[in-house]
């Protein structure tokens, strides 16, 4: 049976498709970041990055050399789009996107992330083989068919992804309506519908409705007499999100995967008329089986456990942010917050207040009042800062934080001199205080 779910050999109509809208996407992603100024404050303007913690090494380029890194990562995407030296483009384009997510944490989107691992796929998967330069050159490599794993590939990470989306809104902030009315205030200023979004109603389809699809949409695309409906409420749900949060190419990619659960015959109409359909259904021995059924078996695996470990760290992942990424928990908290990092020179025993102006963005402001991994990264650069004028010193940080509206609570014990902890990548960080968010 397995050897048939995953060998079973269909048409490929749907990943050809996919590939030319994923390069598409991946032009766009890339070139849109320079044309609306997103390269330049989120990795040009401010004087660092505040990147993944462990991976110091990945710094923007120096000057404006960034607008020339998206523009090369835009070829690579549009080199995908038409298939010329698939393999190779694609690998390009995933290795640079994965170097910028990594370079910097102002910005985080869940699409970011999910970029990563479609690219990854991407890879590996034989998306060149018609409607490509690489076909109309080597006419040797032309195929009309795929093994069937090819597509569930696709359909697996997507259920997992959204599943967790879902599971992740199922807490008492979100059900009583809470964020989703937060998140509604929050564009009461946008032009023409910003005053139609206050609308009373509008809390509780983004609550429930974001609920309910996120954690139906992938059964009932897999069901034949849903799946129509569940196309036509996937385009309103992914324009929805597009206008409102502004998500960038996230919806449309979302709305991309749609080819895969259609039927291909469908899809070679629509799409590729002059492709030959393949019908055959033929299970072909293939020497690769054990290691793809191993690896995918391990990738999968991860990713069921990465979402899921803040439930093994101590305390309130809203509050203390320790496996938050990765985990597809997305606009599910409203959260702000303040923060003072004094300085105590060891030698003078000198105070001295840190203007944040003086050294971030408004937008790595924002972040560094509510974050506890960029918190302790900023006062390991000030230790570092300090060092090279030759004072050794002492930094404690008073920040107070507020979660989906509560009163502001101390974060961090005041009293902990930050210059003297090591992060915690995989365990609770005991000098944040417990929150009160479950009281």
């Amino acid at each position: 049976m397995l050897n048939r779910f995953l060998f079973k050999y269909i048409d490929n109509s749907a990943l050809i498709v996919f590939r030319i809208i994923f390069g598409l996407l991946c032009f766009l992603e890339s070139v849109g970041a320079i044309f609306t100024g997103w390269v330049k404050y989120t990795l040009i303007d401010p004087e660092f990055t505040f990147n993944f913690i462990g991976f110091d090494f990945l710094q923007p380029l120096p000057g404006n050399w960034m607008y020339a890194y998206y523009a090369i990562m835009g070829l690579f995407g549009f080199l995908v789009m038409i298939g010329y030296k698939y393999r190779a483009s694609m690998l390009a384009f995933t290795i640079m996107w994965t170097c910028t997510y990594l370079m910097q944490k102002a910005s985080y989107n869940n699409h970011y992330y999910l970029l990563i691992l479609i690219s990854s796929i991407m890879v590996f998967l034989p998306a060149n083989k018609y409607a490509s330069v690489d076909a109309k050159l080597n006419p040797s490599i032309k195929k009309i068919a795929m093994p069937s794993w090819c597509k569930w590939v696709f359909v697996i990470q997507l259920f997992i992804m959204y599943t967790y989306a879902a599971v992740a809104k199922l807490y008492p902030d979100w059900l009583d309506l809470t964020v989703p009315s937060l998140l509604m205030k929050g564009k009461a200023n946008y032009p023409i519908i910003g005053q139609a979004l206050q609308h009373e109603f509008l809390p509780y389809l983004v609550g429930y409705g974001g609920i309910l699809y996120d954690g139906l949409i992938i059964p009932l695309l897999l069901f034949k007499p849903t799946r129509k409906l569940a196309f036509f409420g996937s385009i309103f749900f992914h324009l929805f999100n597009s206008i409102v949060f502004g998500v960038g190419v996230f919806p449309y990619l979302a709305l991309a995967f749609m080819v895969f659960f259609f039927d291909p015959k469908a899809i070679q109409k629509l799409f590729l008329k002059k492709k030959p359909f393949y019908d055959k259904a033929e299970i072909l021995p293939q020497s690769y089986k054990p290691i793809l059924i191993g690896v995918l078996s391990v990738y999968f695996i991860f990713q069921i456990i990465l979402p899921i470990r803040h439930h093994f760290i101590e305390d309130n992942v809203l509050w203390t942010e320790e496996g938050h990424r990765l985990s597809w928990r997305m606009m599910l908290r409203s959260k702000s917050g303040f923060i003072d990092f004094k300085i105590i020179d060891k030698n003078t025993n000198k105070k001295t207040y840190i203007n944040l102006n003086d050294y971030l963005s408004k937008k790595q402001k924002r972040l560094v009042a509510t974050k506890p991994d960029v918190i302790w990264q900023f006062a390991q650069r000030l230790k570092a800062i300090y060092k090279s004028k030759g004072q050794d010193v002492l930094i404690f940080a008073d920040c107070k934080v507020s979660v989906n509206g509560r009163p502001y609570t101390t974060l961090i014990n005041p009293k902990t001199d930050l210059t003297t902890i090591n992060w915690q990548t995989t365990k609770h960080s005991d000098w944040l205080l417990p929150s009160q968010l479950d009281k």
